[in-house]
């Protein structure tokens, strides 16, 4: 097994993801956000445990005590090539459940050591897309210095930018500051995996994403700007009063103020996987129609530096 690459599991983790999105499908709209997060988990804690793998769950729904599935640690496959997955079952539940846009199935893979290996904790971000000079961006620099290196490096006046951040209570003094700097402000509900692809993507007119949220889906988009491009950071956020620390000392994290780039939260080959649960700017969610389920999902491999986009019909 030693030669086998990620990409030979390329076809099951499409159906991994494809088969998670499918099963939020009837929770679509109806605010049950518990609901459709468990379909999604049990969905694909399933598929993983059917795939030729020997895989241990990096980045998942918690630690073992919070999460009975999928939870960090967490062994999954049948036995066969060594490889850390992160995952997101259900990016957006709030999402899902409002029936809004761009709520996605979510997983990343890597070769054993490959994915940043962090207790479930908040991850300060900050990311754009590609084409853009090295160190453009810093999580040490303030919001006026990396929207001015920012347009710099794009030959247009910082008023010129739009910054997405997720709308909530402890960004407003970040949204303070962005606004003060004279840049554009979307904001949004959830969602900050595909936030943050949302930088790399000209369709958006989005140039850069800040704010803090989920080290997950931090990890699972450092795994796809590895592939489609961009610059991201992220520094993981602790509270000193209820363990993080300690957790994050037994997992070998030993500097807790360590900036890490995309590169070193998704190191070697990666694959990352995405499936439309609702409809959004990266995919179409699930479709009935006729009797048939369509969905749509994406797959970026590192290793061919391609991203492939595809629509499957179930039964």
């Amino acid at each position: 097994m030693s030669d086998q690459t990620l990409s030979s599991l390329s076809s099951s983790i499409i159906e991994v993801v494809e088969k998670a999105a499918i099963s939020c499908y009837d929770w679509i709209g109806k605010g049950k956000e518990k609901d459709a997060d468990q379909a999604a988990v049990t969905s694909m804690r399933e598929n993983l445990n059917r795939m030729n793998i020997n895989g241990t769950i990096v980045i998942g729904e918690g630690e073992r005590d919070e999460a009975p599935m999928l939870y960090i640690g967490e062994k999954v496959g049948l036995g066969g090539m060594e490889v850390d997955i992160a995952l997101d079952p259900l990016e957006g539940t709030t999402i899902c459940a409002h029936a809004s846009e761009n709520s996605l199935a979510v997983i990343a893979f890597a070769k054993k050591g490959g994915l940043l290996y962090a207790p479930d904790v908040y991850m300060d971000k900050i990311a754009v897309g590609a084409g853009l000079p090295q160190g453009v961006i810093d999580l040490d620099n303030s919001p006026q210095t990396n929207l001015s290196n920012i347009a710099k490096a794009k030959k247009c006046a910082i008023s010129d930018l739009t910054v997405m951040i997720l709308k909530r209570d402890r960004h407003n003094d970040l949204i303070a500051k962005v606004r003060e700097a004279g840049a554009k402000i979307r904001l949004i509900g959830d969602g900050d995996v595909a936030g943050v692809i949302a930088c790399t993507n000209q369709n958006t007119r989005v140039d850069v994403y800040m704010g803090s949220g989920g080290a997950p889906e931090g990890v699972l988009a450092a795994a796809a700007l590895r592939v489609i491009g961009g610059q991201m950071m992220g520094r993981l956020i602790f509270k000193s009063d209820d363990g993080q620390i300690e957790r994050a000392k037994k997992m070998g994290i030993t500097d807790l103020s360590r900036k890490y780039t995309a590169e070193e939260m998704a190191r070697g080959d990666v694959i990352f996987a995405a499936a439309g649960v609702t409809d959004g700017y990266m995919l179409q969610g699930v479709k009935k129609q006729n009797g048939k389920v369509f969905v749509s999902s994406l797959l970026m491999d590192s290793a061919s530096q391609k991203v492939t986009k595809t629509t499957s019909e179930y039964l």
